[in-house]
């Protein structure tokens, strides 16, 4: 049985301009130990399709208007506040995107780790302070004994994410969740975070969604990929295959709109021509289609569906696109 299993998840947001469509029909499963990278352009709906698991969307505006979200076989958008409070932290963790604003300013970061070890694991505060130092030395950070009084403004952007991770996996997650976990950090440091996080749930058997727009980061470090667009997947499979066979028009022009180094330097980049759609006021058929080279008449009237076009390989795509 799949650990999490997200069924045409729909999340809404009503603006005075009209109903944002965030999330607009999005379905995937993950695996005990799995991988899942969440990758697509800004605002295509990544981190509300996450927040939407642990029932963070803040209402109003938003709000999940449909679907199934099942966690071990409980629908999470079910159970009651008090039960999904119980799971936030504890069995499901989330890395948000922004260390600086996602940490409490005027609490030592000793205080903010130690608040899920004493309410998850009722610990006190002696046996929570050993834990916080191991969890500390865990991720890296140097001279924990000191550096645990100390406040967010006191670390690095690299350290205040290794903090935030260190939390995440405070209480041994089985799902992990990192939006964007190298937002406003270096390559060098990007990459020595993914390291650790790819470390250490190795080690505890955790299931990660990672969301990026890194296409880099996914090849590296993902089992399998979910291509975002306006609110929607509109392709899905293993990472190596996708990367290898694109089927999806949108994923084919994000992989060719990054430099490679395996290939022959070309003058410039390929963009994807036009903008991404008002999500407001979607058209009847593919979202992508004003953007699409290869649409058809059909783009214009019917939206597709996912369909398989390999081994759990699928695409949301009416032409039979390959790169």
């Amino acid at each position: 049985m799949s650990l999490l299993q997200v069924k045409d998840l729909k999340t809404y947001f009503y603006t005075d301009a009209g109903v944002v469509k965030a999330v607009d029909g999005v379905s995937y499963d993950l695996s005990q130990g799995e991988t899942l990278g969440l990758v697509g352009e800004s605002g295509c709906g990544k981190s509300v399709s996450a927040l939407s698991i642990l029932r963070l969307i803040a209402y109003p505006p938003g709000k999940i208007v449909g679907g199934e979200i099942f966690f071990e076989g409980k629908d999470l958008l079910k159970i009651s506040e008090e039960e999904i409070r119980q799971i936030r932290g504890n069995q499901i963790a989330m890395i948000f995107q922004e260390p600086m604003t996602s940490l409490n300013p005027v609490l030592t970061i000793g205080l903010q780790i130690g608040e899920a070890l004493e309410l998850h694991r009722n610990m006190n505060k002696k046996e929570a302070r050993e834990e916080i130092l191991r969890l500390l030395k865990m991720v890296g950070i140097p001279d924990p004994e000191r550096r645990i009084d100390d406040y967010p403004h006191q670390f690095s952007g690299g350290m205040r994410q290794r903090v935030m991770i260190a939390m995440a996996l405070s209480c041994n997650p089985k799902l992990l969740i990192a939006d964007e976990p190298t937002t406003a950090v270096d390559v060098t440091i990007q990459a020595q975070l993914l390291e650790v996080v790819k470390e250490l749930t190795s080690r505890l058997g955790t299931a990660v969604i990672l969301i990026t727009h890194n296409l880099g980061v996914v090849a590296r470090h993902v089992n399998r990929m979910a291509v975002m667009y306006a609110g929607r997947i509109v392709e899905q499979g293993p990472a190596a295959e996708v990367y290898a066979h694109p089927h999806h028009p949108y994923t084919i022009g994000l992989l060719a709109s990054v430099p490679r180094l395996d290939q022959p330097r070309k003058e410039r980049l390929v963009p994807i021509d036009g903008q991404p759609p008002n999500l407001i006021s979607l058209p009847p058929g593919c979202s992508f289609v004003p953007r699409c080279s290869y649409r058809m008449e059909i783009c214009f009237k019917e939206r597709p569906e996912l369909r398989p076009v390999g081994d759990r390989h699928f695409t949301a795509c009416w032409a039979e696109v390959v790169k």
